[in-house]
């Protein structure tokens, strides 16, 4: 019988065991922090094996596999140990894909692979295909499998996700973009944090699609260098009709292998060029799966925005509060940013990952009125910002920075947590960081 070891006890873990042990895998779950209540139940119910608050090497090393989750490094010294013992360690996906033969449409990039991944899974649930929803937003793929029939997945994959993925194919990959993030994991090198996102490609047949944004540099150096069979579907928001998708006359305009088809902006549901480009990455993945442009329309006009990625929370005083938390570098914070029309009051600051903040400098010269820098550290914040704002202020805690903003701010402006960086100084998340975004707003209207 095959020894599973599975790293890590959250949805991609616990997923991972319970395909495991539906395949007929002897398998044993460990975590290194603690288990939540909801998984160990799962865990029970599949009699499944686990420990928390430690890794038991001599167990780990026992191992015919490995699964890890993608929190766990490459560089953690039992996963160098287990590669030392030549045990092969996996994803969560590379697993889960051995047992299906779903479609399988994968969307990666540094900004904007939520939003793509929920709207393209609104599109395909709206047109009636049998789609489920997976990798960073859903359940967990391996979980699906094991318990569920899905025809196509929609997949939502991070470069850790697809570290350790060798086998796996998508038949549709999508790329939206790639700038500097997370490269405290890639050795402070872009080109090995670009690597790992063109992970998605490999395995690609002729029968295969790519798409991506063809006006993104990275990509297009990357591409120049490799050589895959997939077929290729660039998108502009220019008027580039060379493109499988462009927008001219503030109209989408789409030329996929012959059908065309165009939708102007403004009946878009999501607003800003970052959605031009997300709208037109999912309606392309779309019409790949033959899904009829009167759907794709339909379901472009009517889907609703993700949470914590520039959310509405409301109007206090005359003053809109946006919480985009999700915007963790500073690329995410450029796009916030380029679609405020009002003068701003912005939330910057969290865990800095080696940030670049010099690509918005000019939109903050442009639109903020005031920056609250709410971190545990503030000095590089301090040091790039200071004089080009009016103010610069600190703050330790949400509460004490949405009571700074609201002070700040005046009616006709907006207040707009893009921290452009990590939650986990002094939340638990980005989540959290929103959640509590949201409360202290909700606060201010009492």
């Amino acid at each position: 019988m095959k020894r599973l070891v599975v790293i890590g006890g959250g949805e991609s873990g616990v997923g991972a065991a319970v395909l495991g042990k539906v395949k007929g895998m002897d398998v044993w779950l460990t975590d290194m922090g603690s288990i939540s209540p909801h998984y160990k139940e799962i865990l029970d119910k599949w009699e499944i094996a686990w420990e928390e608050g430690h890794h038991t090497e001599e167990k780990v090393l026992a191992a015919d596999e490995i699964v890890k989750s993608p929190g766990v490094p490459l560089t953690a010294p039992l996963i160098v140990k287990a590669q030392e013992r030549n045990i092969p360690v996996i994803s969560e996906i590379e697993l889960a894909g051995r047992y299906t033969d779903a479609k399988m449409v994968c969307i990666t990039g540094s900004n904007g692979k939520t939003t793509t991944t929920l709207l393209t899974y609104h599109i395909f649930k709206e047109a009636g295909l049998n789609v489920g929803l997976a990798g960073n937003v859903g359940k967990s793929l391996a979980m699906q499998v094991a318990t569920e029939h899905h025809d196509v997945y929609v997949i939502e994959l991070s470069s850790f996700q697809l570290d350790n993925m060798y086998d796996f194919k998508a038949n549709i990959a999508v790329m939206l973009n790639i700038t500097p993030d997370h490269l405290d994991r890639y050795d402070h090198k872009l080109e090995n944090y670009a690597a790992a996102k063109f992970r998605i490609m490999q395995n690609q047949s002729s029968e295969d699609a790519f798409i991506y944004w063809v006006d993104d540099p990275i990509i297009s150096a990357q591409l120049k260098s490799m050589n895959s069979e997939a077929r290729m579907f660039p998108f502009s928001a220019r008027d580039d009709k060379s493109c499988a998708a462009y927008m001219s006359d503030g109209e989408l305009h789409f030329d996929i292998e012959g059908d065309e088809w165009s939708m102007p902006s403004e009946e878009l549901s999501l607003r800003g060029l970052h959605n031009i480009y997300n709208s037109m990455a999912a309606s392309i993945s779309a019409s790949l799966m033959d899904i009829k442009k009167e759907s794709i329309r339909k379901a472009l006009a009517s889907f609703e925005a993700v949470e914590h990625r520039l959310e509405y929370v409301a109007t206090v005083d005359g003053v809109k509060y946006i919480n985009d938390s999700k915007a963790t570098n500073v690329n995410s914070t450029w796009y916030a940013l380029e679609s405020m029309t009002d003068k701003v009051v912005l939330i910057l600051g969290g865990k800095d990952k080696g940030n670049d903040y010099s690509e918005i400098a000019q939109l903050v010269k442009d639109k903020v009125e005031a920056i609250v820098c709410l971190g545990v550290d503030n000095s590089k914040l301090h040091s790039f910002f200071d004089g080009m704002v009016p103010v610069v202020d600190d703050a330790r805690s949400m509460a004490e920075c949405v009571d700074k903003c609201h002070a700040l701010a005046h009616a006709g402006q907006t207040v707009l947590l893009s921290p452009c960086c990590a939650s986990f100084d002094l939340f638990k998340s980005y989540e959290d960081r929103g959640e509590q975004f949201k409360q202290c707003v909700a606060s201010l209207k009492k």
